[in-house]
């Protein structure tokens, strides 16, 4: 763990890329309230927001709840359990929690930090706005789309 990590923080690397995220909060279940363990990948933010809405525009509960670092750098997708073990996409990592999610509660509403403060973490989908987490494959697919609609508009100069 890094010396500005927070205590809550794990370290993954997926080829030659290490990330420091928050430890992922479990899911819970629709109707149910049981939590459910998961796993985290986390993505640059640009990227990971380029996914997001191309999982809503199909229209289809495609999207889990997704997390956001206080400083906008990344975003972190809640997948199944077990999904770290096969993770392999290139510019993003998988934090296996092995069960050991975090709860968190809902995020109250918090005024903008003063100066040069750094920003909380938070939702950027909320669980219960969403289904309980987002299909690893599914996720794979949207990230190389989201990959490739980014390099083809920073190619457009």
């Amino acid at each position: 763990m890094s010396e500005n990590a927070a205590p809550f923080e794990t370290t993954t690397t997926t080829t030659a890329t290490t990330t420091a995220t928050p430890a992922a909060p479990a899911a819970t279940s629709a109707g149910t309230g049981d939590v459910e363990p998961c796993d985290l990948v986390t993505v640059p933010a640009r990227q990971g927001l380029e996914a997001v809405d191309i999982l809503r525009r199909r229209g289809v509960p495609a999207v889990g709840p997704v997390l956001h670092d206080g400083a906008c750098d990344t975003l972190g997708f809640l997948v199944p359990p077990g999904t770290a073990a096969a993770w392999d996409l290139p510019g993003s990592a998988c934090t296996r929690t092995s069960g050991r999610g975090l709860r968190l509660p809902e995020l109250p509403e918090l005024p903008e930090p003063a100066g040069d403060a750094p920003r909380p973490a938070g939702w950027l989908l909320p669980p219960g706005d969403t289904g309980p987490v987002t299909d690893p494959a599914v996720l794979r697919r949207a990230l190389g789309e989201a990959a490739r609609l980014i390099e083809a508009a920073d190619g457009c100069h």
